[in-house]
């Protein structure tokens, strides 16, 4: 209730930048030049890739303009390249997409461990959209999910953004999860105005912060992944940032599409020796 609480007096608080004294930029992303993302930062996500979503990511939906990165979702008809009408999975047996979108990573390029990650960005809020801010850990190859990690720095799904925490628990996931109804402190008006949201990484917890204020932490001396004995709170990570759409039958409204993620920047800071 105390987290909720907090989140209902944010409806009136102005953002300002996140508190990076005792930390040195180590990696950012203005988005200043006008043309496609930096290759030199990020990769992409291609095709059906994961929750049986319905778009199809791909590079071309995602463009730096006037200091922003734009991601755009949009209704239309792509094939898959992947199609196999023999196939028993999802991503291989759907002829068609029917939207389109872009997930932007950066696997292979940037991975960190500890400091603080801050991203301004203004979202869509309405019924379908399912945009997200968020990392895993760099060793997903050796460990899958959930045993690599994942947190969910900004993610807004079916009327609430989240704030959470995924590792291997007992036979299942183990989840910390905040969420929040977007509803409570204004929800397509607030959502109209850019806002801030960081986390804050050490050795010994994780803490999100929205627009200054913490909506949720994790102790990561309780992180242990069940069978694997390690911590992945404690490896690298690397940054994911996209727009997805409606995950089982949600409807997606035509009037809704296109939609948009603008980003202003994405910043990685560590901390000072």
């Amino acid at each position: 209730m105390l987290l909720q609480t907090l989140f209902t007096a944010m409806l009136a608080f102005s953002p300002f930048p996140a508190d990076t004294s005792g930390y040195k930029l180590t990696w950012s992303d203005e988005f200043n030049n006008d043309g496609v993302p930096d290759p030199a930062k990020w990769d992409y996500e291609r095709g059906f890739v994961r929750n049986n979503e319905p778009q199809w990511y791909q590079p071309e939906n995602a463009v730096c303009r006037n200091g922003l990165l734009v991601i755009e979702a949009r209704k239309e008809k792509v094939r898959n390249t992947n199609y196999d009408p023999s196939s028993k999975a999802w991503q291989r047996n759907r002829e068609y997409a029917e939207y389109t979108s872009t997930s932007m990573i950066t696997k292979g390029k940037f991975d960190f461990k500890y400091g603080r990650v801050v991203m301004r960005a203004k979202i869509d809020v309405r019924k379908g959209m399912w945009p997200a801010f968020w990392m895993l850990g760099s060793k997903r190859g050796a460990g899958g999910w959930p045993a690599c990690g994942e947190v969910d720095i900004m993610e807004f799904y079916r009327g609430n953004l989240l704030a959470n925490w995924a590792w291997e628990g007992n036979n299942q996931v183990a989840w910390n999860t905040g969420k929040f109804p977007v509803a409570t402190w204004g929800g397509e008006q607030w959502a109209k105005e850019f806002h801030e949201w960081a986390l804050e990484w050490d050795e010994n917890k994780m803490t999100i912060f929205l627009d200054g204020k913490e909506i949720n932490s994790q102790d990561l001396s309780k992180t242990i992944n069940h069978q694997k004995g390690n911590n992945p709170f404690r490896e690298n990570f690397y940054l994911l940032v996209n727009l997805a759409l409606g995950q089982a039958g949600e409807e997606i409204p035509d009037s809704h599409i296109p939609a948009q993620l603008l980003v202003d920047y994405i910043r990685v800071y560590q901390r000072t020796l």
